[in-house]
């Protein structure tokens, strides 16, 4: 089991409380609040101790945050940006504006995405799909990489004929 997948698990099996407090969070630096820091560093640092290939500390405070506003479960291969496609509106209206949301995402550094990344997993969650947890904390570990981004790029448009997922919603 990797250290990204540890760090998940722990998410996957905090209390209601937890995820709650998580949840009042959103937005917030990881410094702003004691009660944060607290439940962040009782999940975070005895992974780091034991296994240096955590996930970075900015990287799992924002995965954390995300997993408190939408526990969604997690699947493998469930990426984002596939799901994503899968949730983008049939009318071209709606997939146009869909589109450039998405456009928007790709085109923000990591510190400036997170409301951003709670609108995109608001949206798989409205549709009772599961995401690849572990994946998404790893793409956002190297999201300063642009093979990251145009990795993203390629799975949402990837064509629907093409795709061993299923029709879009």
């Amino acid at each position: 089991m990797t250290a990204t997948e540890e760090f998940i698990g722990v998410l996957s099996r905090l209390k209601t409380g937890d995820l709650g407090l998580l949840r009042t969070h959103a937005q917030q630096a990881l410094d702003e609040s004691v009660e944060g820091f607290d439940l962040f560093s009782g999940l975070w640092w005895p992974l780091r101790k034991k296994n240096e290939r955590a996930p970075r500390r900015e990287v799992a405070w924002l995965i954390a945050k995300l997993y408190g506003c939408c526990p969604i479960p997690q699947a493998r291969d469930a990426t984002l940006a596939r799901q994503l496609r899968r949730c983008r509106p049939a009318h071209e209206e709606g997939r146009n504006r869909f589109g450039r949301k998405f456009d928007n995402i790709l085109m923000l550094p990591l510190d400036k995405i997170e409301a951003e990344l709670r609108w995109a997993i608001g949206q798989v969650a409205s549709r009772g799909l599961s995401l690849d947890w572990v994946r998404l904390t790893d793409e956002l570990s190297v999201w300063e990489r642009e093979s990251t981004r145009l990795r993203w790029a390629e799975q949402f448009l990837k064509t629907e004929e093409n795709d061993e997922r299923g029709p879009l919603c």
